[in-house]
Parts: C-alpha cells; structure tokens; sequence
C-alpha cells in the first residue's frame, strides 16, 4: 500500500465521495423543497424534508446500506382543499316583513270575529241581559215600563229599549226582551217587532230572536211542543201562552184569530245552526186576559233591516271606514316594531288596534242576518 503523502487511500477517498453525495443530494433536496414552497404548492415545515433524509436508512452508512443509486420522492405537496363554505342567508326584504306582519294582524281580526260571534258575543249578550233586566225591573216599579210602540210623548220607542220578559220553563229560557229586530238591538237579547202589538195584547204579537250568536236564546225552540207553556211580563202586568206547534216552511197556518184574541209568535233560524236555510216560528195562544192595543206603529217607518233574516246594509259604511282605519294602524305598528323596537310598538299599537278591532267586528257582525 502506498503511504507517500498527497495520496489518499482508496477507502477513504470512496468514503469522501460517498460524503460528497450525500450532501449534493440534501442540497438539492432543500433547493427543491423551497421552489415548491415559494411557488405556494407544499403546506408544512421544511424540516420535515431533513428528517425524512436524515432517517432514511438507505443513506447512513454501515453494513446495512444496499448498492446503486436510491431515488429520493418529493414529498407530495399538501392539495388545498375548497372551502365549505355557506352562503350567509340574505336579510328578508323590510316590505315582505311589513306585509307578513300585517297578514297577521289581519288574521288575528278574524279570529277575532269568530270569537264576537261565539264567545265574545255569549260575554256581551249575558252582560246587556244583566243591566236590560235591571232597567226594566226599575220601569216596572216605577210604572213607566213601555206597553205601546211610543212613549207618553208619542216618541218611537228607541231600538235596544227593554219591553218585557219572557219566559219558557220547559226551556229554562228567561229573556228581556228589546224594542226592535235589526241585527245591532238583536244582539243584546229578543226584539220585538215595532210594527206588531206588546205581547198579551190583542193581535199577534211577534218576537225574533238569535239561534246562534250573541248567546243564542231562541237556539231550542224548536223543541218545544203543543201544549208547553210560556209567560211573558210587560208594562201591563203578566201574559200567560199556550204553545200551539212549531211552524216550517210549507206548514199549513195556525187558524186565524178572532175578535178579542192575543197570539204570540217566536221567529229564528231553521237548518243548520251558522248556515240557516229558512224561517222557523213558534205560535202560542194567550191564555189570560187579552189587553187594549195601543196604536200600532206603521209598517211603512220600518227599517229594512228588521226582516226576517234582514242584515243591516248600513253597516257597510262603517266596515269600510272602520277597515281602512285599522290597516292604516296596523301598518303603522309593525313600521314602529322594525324601527323603533318591539316593546315600543306593541305598547302604543295594540291598545288602539284592539279599540278598533271591537267595533270593526261589531260592525261586519251587523251586516248578518238578524236571527243568526
């Protein structure tokens, strides 16, 4: 072997060589590495290359490493992956917020209607038959309960006055009965049709009453059978009746009265309770002593509305004035709700559009037929 200086044995200049590729390749490898990096294509720390290197076993030296060339892979460079993104769901536009709202105040007036016609209106007829009844019960100790169509002045009585008490035991039916059949007068209890005579009167006297609304009264009328007995309380003392039969459309006419004779009628709805399809009467005959008439009022200063299954065309005039004032609060409200808050709004609208609410039913429930 030769050992002159300046020469280099074989093994150690393989094993030089073998160093000087090493470190070529890891030079490369970290060139490499930082391009890709610098052109945005590999996500993570670079000093996951060199750990890669330096574990490789392949490449430390010893016993175990295999001859030929070994090709390094780059590692695989990280994909970005698409953002999941959802779209941030757009603000509902204020116009179809403010007509929503206003949809549903509209629909809280017509629940409110039903609840006039059934509820609200049972409440409203037993609170005006309470004070009716005591109004009617001072007139009467007093003596100047009504027993004619005018007053001692020869005023028409006015619509809604108390007249007189009627009473049907098999029925548990005990009603003060009002002056007037117009759908309005009708909701606080029985009229009495202006143009026909008191009951107990000569004549046939004829009282109309609701069979489904406003606390229904006369709702079992129809029940009742020849033979039944009634009573009915006016100014001029009590008024006692025999039921003669219930009467459709098509029966034949109870027999005509004759000279002296009192006759009592009950008119309501027949068919089904909230969809009538006709008239059903009750006639009944005075029993006790038939009293003087008064003069009747003429048929000619009736109002139409106090028909038989009459509704008040006049009413129309307030449903309109009335409906334009409660859309106009309710857009108003919910205006205040978006602006301002909800406390706010609710606080200053709900008083003033339940105001509203109360007549505006009042007045569509007036354009239905009277004995509904």
């Amino acid at each position: 072997m030769d050992r002159r200086p300046g020469r280099l044995l074989p093994g150690a200049a393989s094993g030089q060589h073998r160093n000087n590729d090493r470190a070529h390749r890891e030079m490369a490898l970290v060139v490499t590495t930082r391009w890709e990096v610098s052109v945005g294509g590999v996500a993570g720390d670079q000093s996951d290359a060199f750990r890669r290197i330096r574990s490789d076993p392949a490449d430390g030296p010893g016993p175990g490493r295999q001859g030929g060339h070994r090709v390094h892979q780059r590692p695989a460079p990280d994909v970005e992956r698409p953002r999941s993104s959802v779209a941030d769901p757009k603000p509902s536009n204020p116009e179809y917020r403010l007509f929503g709202q206003v949809l549903a105040i509209i629909a809280v007036l017509g629940l409110s209607f039903l609840a006039e016609l059934t509820f609200l209106g049972d409440l409203r007829h037993g609170r005006d038959q309470v004070q009716l009844a005591t109004q009617f019960r001072s007139e009467l100790i007093k003596g100047i309960a009504p027993i004619g169509p005018v007053d001692d002045v020869n005023t028409p009585l006015a619509l809604g006055a108390p007249v007189a008490l009627l009473e049907i035991p098999r029925l548990n039916l005990r009603e003060v009965v009002v002056q007037g059949t117009s759908p309005v007068p009708m909701m606080s209890g029985p009229g009495h049709r202006r143009d026909t005579p008191f009951p107990g009167q000569v004549g046939t006297s004829v009282i109309a009453g609701r069979r489904a609304t406003y606390g229904g009264p006369f709702r079992s009328i129809d029940q009742l059978r020849a033979g039944d007995q009634m009573m009915v309380t006016t100014g001029q003392g009590k008024h006692a009746f025999v039921v003669l039969g219930v009467r459709r459309s098509g029966d034949p006419l109870p027999p005509a009265l004759t000279s002296g004779e009192g006759r009592l009628t009950l008119v309501t709805t027949d068919g089904a309770p909230l969809w009538p399809t006709d008239v059903l009467r009750v006639d009944a005959k005075l029993t006790s002593t038939a009293q003087l008439t008064p003069a009747p009022l003429p048929s000619l200063e009736l109002l139409a509305a106090e028909a038989a299954m009459a509704g008040d065309r006049l009413a129309l005039v307030g449903v309109a004035g009335w409906s334009v004032l409660f859309a106009a609060v309710a857009v108003v409200t919910v205006w205040l709700r978006f602006y301002v808050g909800a406390w706010p709004a609710w606080l200053l609208g709900a008083p003033v559009l339940v105001s509203i609410d109360l007549v505006l039913v009042d007045e569509i429930a007036a354009l239905l037929p009277n004995i509904l």
